[in-house]
């Protein structure tokens, strides 16, 4: 069983990574355990929470998981100055560690539910428009919300109740094709399951 730290914004992300990285697995044959170290609080809560948890590992010597998985939306300020941020903090710490794997969807990780057309067609009954890349704080929660009221129901939390069904639906090759940064997410990801396996 390989022990996964994950550290996330909230429960968006918690159930769209937790659902792609089991995806993964699966498709691997690896048994996974994961450990929600942070699932709320939004990106600032994210790196608080994962700095302490790394200068913890090297203050207490505690066992290291098999890969810890990082999760926040670029925002506005990109995928790479997210990417930097988030290795910065791991390259402070002087102790060895495992794997880490970014999960940083671009602009939001509402956008990655709406790349698979058909996937949203199974779950909610009626496909949705592909989306345009556009860095705005609420578009795409917006789009969401709209696509699941075009399939005929209520979003009664804006549409995320359906994330994991949607994930679980879509084609993720032809999904990451559409987006960059759940491409890199993806392809890092399943490099590291590859790693495992030989």
């Amino acid at each position: 069983m390989r022990e996964i730290a994950l550290f996330v914004e909230d429960s968006a992300h918690q159930k769209v990574i937790g659902v792609l990285v089991q995806r993964l697995a699966d498709g691997h044959r690896i048994p996974v355990r994961m450990n929600w170290v942070s699932s709320e609080g939004g990106h600032g809560r994210v790196i608080h929470t994962f700095r302490a948890y790394l200068h913890d590992l090297r203050r207490r010597n505690s066992p290291l998981p098999d890969l810890i998985v990082v999760a926040t939306d670029a925002n506005c300020s990109g995928m790479n100055d997210r990417t930097r941020q988030i290795s910065g903090e791991a390259s402070a710490v002087e102790v060895p560690l495992p794997p880490i794997v970014l999960a940083i969807p671009d602009p939001h990780i509402e956008r990655w539910l709406l790349l698979d057309g058909s996937a949203f067609r199974r779950v909610l009954g009626q496909g949705c428009d592909a989306p345009d890349q556009k860095c705005s704080r609420n578009l795409y929660k917006e789009r969401l919300t709209d696509a699941v009221l075009a399939a005929g129901t209520e979003p009664l939390l804006g549409g995320i109740e359906f994330a994991e069904d949607i994930v679980r639906a879509m084609d993720l090759d032809r999904a990451k094709r559409a987006d960059d940064s759940l491409r890199h997410f993806l392809d890092n990801l399943g490099a590291q399951f590859r790693q495992w396996t030989m």
